[in-house]
């Protein structure tokens, strides 16, 4: 059963279906007809439209594949991916499930105990408090920030996506966002603990690709560049990352310590899946640990066309019990490849997502070199319920330059028109072809405030 909906569960029923497993998809009301229903061997309707009554609700899910003889449950990314309460429901009903084990879910679902995880494998995070800190205790507040210094980052310690977290540049905002992430924390996560952290100015986000299974075998996949960002949101990625403290005397070093970085940390709670390590990156090449989200990214798939690995395979090899295939254990990593992700979005209005019906979509043309993983055809409806993302586009290259180039021309081939309650609804296409010939994101110096940088000048 894949427990999640859109692109994501369209690209796992894929190998699922090559492999001959045969699979169950769950949709709620809204996306009765998605594709991934269609696609499915079977699929169930799971409840209405708000996903805490439909792919949130554990209860139902558990209630469904226990019904229809389901044997593993994939999570997808995002909604359940990294519950640990969902694992233990499955777990107690004899269900895989196909992810980390709850124990370990724990310990990286709380940024707290992941930095002390970190810390004690070798790897700094940034400078920060040791445990979550008073939202009311302003005088422990003050003493923290003044010794961690400002600009610095308020963060909610069960949180993720970047929701729960705030850059704060002087003493008397502290205050303030230390409350509004508190209360972030508590609505989106049940978890209202938040702590302080440096931030890095001029901040590059990297990030690990790793794999381990239950038979000693851990390998890291390679990394990516995820600094292109809104909101704290990833929209453009690239494997491998093309830092400029990457290349040069050192450069290869630099990568190789990163990549076990990433694997010591992982191999040190025994863990099982696939995960990405997340480290932020100073321009001058300071790195330090971030978190590790222990599921699949959904920028997975560039490391995907630079190793020749199924990863949704892997994941499944590993649920069973399996050892990796000797091609993950074997793998070498070989060109660059670049994902835009596509919303149904307006840059030009602070990136509000534009609901309404796909009246138009046509994607480019089929090449060798593409994969398009969309989760929307035309005539349906993009609705407000759920994240505004209708598909990626992903290209390979022998060279950043090719992937470049290749990722201009689908964008350019791409033809989307939603029409909303008040008239024609846009999306980020055009944006994300103007971030990709961008002077940052061609010198490779792009750091987390790029995009909206852009967005803000072409206003």
């Amino acid at each position: 059963m894949i427990a999640n909906r859109g692109e994501i569960a369209c690209r796992v029923i894929r190998t699922a279906k090559r492999l001959g497993i045969p699979t169950l998809a769950v949709y709620s009301e809204a996306d009765a007809a998605a594709p991934h229903v269609r696609l499915a061997d079977e699929s169930v309707c799971i409840g209405p439209p708000p996903v805490s009554q439909s792919y949130l609700a554990i209860e139902r899910l558990v209630e469904v594949a226990s019904a229809h003889g389901v044997t593993a449950v994939h999570p997808g990314y995002g909604l359940l991916s990294e519950n640990e309460a969902f694992a233990s429901a499955l777990s107690a009903k004899g269900i895989t499930f196909v992810g980390p084990s709850p124990e370990a879910l724990d310990v990286f679902g709380d940024k707290i105990k992941a930095r002390d995880v970190a810390r004690r494998a070798g790897v700094s995070p940034p400078p920060g408090t040791d445990g979550p800190i008073a939202v009311d205790d302003a005088e422990a507040l003050a003493r923290e920030a003044a010794r961690i210094g400002f600009p610095l980052l308020v963060k909610a310690a069960g949180g993720g996506g970047g929701i729960g977290m705030q850059v704060v540049q002087k003493e008397k905002q502290l205050a303030k966002a230390v409350a509004s992430c508190s209360d972030r924390g508590r609505s989106a996560f049940g978890d209202p603990r938040v702590y302080l952290e440096r931030y890095v100015t001029t901040p590059k986000h990297i990030e690990v690709q790793v794999l381990c299974d239950a038979h000693g075998n851990a390998v890291a996949v390679g990394d990516r560049e995820c600094s292109m960002q809104r909101r704290h949101q990833k929209v453009i990625e690239e494997a491998p990352s093309p830092a400029p403290f990457f290349a040069g005397d050192g450069g290869a070093a630099r990568r190789k310590a990163l990549h076990e970085a990433a694997l010591r940390i992982v191999t040190s709670v025994g863990y099982r899946g696939a995960g990405t390590v997340e480290f932020v990156a100073s321009s001058e090449g300071e790195l330090f640990f971030l978190e590790v989200n222990a599921r699949l990214q959904v920028e997975h798939c560039v490391s995907e066309m630079c190793s020749g690995l199924d990863l949704v395979e892997e994941q499944l090899r590993i649920a069973a019990g399996l050892a990796l295939s000797d091609a993950a254990r074997s793998h070498e990593l070989r060109g660059h490849s670049i994902e835009a992700r596509i919303y149904a979005e307006d840059p030009a209005k602070h990136f509000m997502p534009q609901p309404g019906t796909l009246t138009r979509l046509t994607w480019p043309l089929e090449r060798s070199w593409l994969r398009v993983e969309a989760g929307y055809e035309e005539g349906m409806e993009v609705t407000p319920y759920y994240d505004p993302m209708l598909a990626k586009l992903v290209v390979y290259g022998a060279t950043r330059a090719e992937a470049c180039a290749r990722l201009d021309e689908v964008l350019a081939e791409t033809d989307i028109a939603i029409t909303g309650a008040g008239g024609p609804a846009n999306t980020n296409v055009a944006f994300c072809r103007a971030l990709v010939a961008s002077t940052p994101f061609v010198d490779a110096t792009y750091d987390t405030a790029t995009a909206e940088a852009l967005a803000k000048e072409s206003r």
